[in-house]
């Protein structure tokens, strides 16, 4: 009895039926097995291609950064380079070739100019400037460390606009400066220090000293010959001038006055030196100005500052 019932058990069912049930349901089991491997291979091909484009578009973009990261820096380099050497053109260097220049600056064959102002700057240095500027002409200007205090800003202006800057000493007074050689020496470093923090260029110096009242004679024609050796031991040089406007002989020289002076004191000459001020009180010397280069054009000569000289 309970043998037939154990295969009644099974009645009903088809062997066949049952295995090509189990073939399907392996078969799409395998089928959804190989589906997930592709799905997963494509997956992870398409991430690796991916991420291999995306490190490589990432290696080239930084690439491309630091290409133009040291661009920029080369640039940055040429720049301060092209700075330095426009900033380092300004200051002049005392050599032995420039010492040769000055001691030549009258014997030449060209017709030269130098035009020089004294004891400035003041409020006229501006006109001058730009009567200047109007000409496109470098000049040379004398000037006195105590003006420089006074007048920081146009002392800018000058030492910008490409003018020498030279030395006139500090105070101007006589009775001071013509101690000593070395007060001589002392006025020139004051007014050379001066100078120097004004245009905030710490290692300027002129290397160019004028005498007030000038190198030759007079009462202390021996301290200045002392003084002139001395300066000249500490690689300092000194100019006189070979012409002038006589704008500092009268307490009001006129027009008439000051060319009639140029003109004799400027006649045959092919190198000049010519001696004018820019003081407070020689505004004289703003309106001739004009015409002192207008004639000094019409007889040819051309102008030029120190920087000619000393470089």
């Amino acid at each position: 009895m309970g043998i037939f019932q154990k295969k009644d058990q099974y009645e009903g069912y088809n062997i066949y039926r049952m295995k090509k049930y189990v073939d399907k349901k392996r078969m799409i089991f395998t089928i959804t097995a190989i589906i997930v491997v592709i799905v997963t291979l494509s997956l992870t091909i398409f991430y690796l291609i991916d991420t291999t484009i995306r490190v490589k578009k990432s290696k080239e973009f930084a690439k491309q950064i630091e290409e133009f990261e040291h661009q920029q820096q080369q640039e940055e380099e040429k720049k301060k380079k092209e700075e330095e050497e426009a900033r380092q053109a300004k200051i002049p260097k005392l050599t032995e070739q420039g010492k040769e220049n000055l001691k030549n600056i009258y014997h030449t064959e060209e017709k030269v100019a130098y035009l020089t102002f004294d004891d400035g700057p003041s409020n006229n240095t501006h006109e001058i400037l730009d009567i200047l500027n109007q000409y496109n002409i470098k000049a040379t200007f004398f000037v006195l460390g105590s003006q420089v205090e006074v007048f920081p800003e146009t002392t800018n202006r000058i030492y910008n606009e490409g003018h020498y800057i030279a030395n006139h000493g500090y105070s101007h007074k006589y009775s001071s400066i013509y101690q000593a050689p070395e007060n001589v020496l002392n006025e020139f470093n004051q007014c050379n220090q001066i100078v120097a923090k004004t245009i905030n260029i710490p290692e300027y110096n002129s290397h160019l000293f004028r005498f007030p009242g000038g190198l030759a004679g007079g009462k202390y024609a021996e301290i200045k010959k002392q003084a002139k050796v001395l300066l000249e031991q500490n690689d300092i040089l000194q100019i006189n001038w070979n012409s002038l406007t006589g704008d500092s002989e009268k307490a009001k020289p006129t027009e008439d006055y000051l060319m009639n002076n140029l003109q004799k004191t400027t006649a045959g000459k092919n190198s000049l030196v010519v001696l004018m001020h820019d003081a407070q009180a020689k505004h004289i010397t703003v309106e001739t100005l004009p015409k002192v280069i207008d004639y000094l054009q019409q007889q040819g000569y051309t102008f030029k500052n120190f920087y000619e000289i000393i470089k």
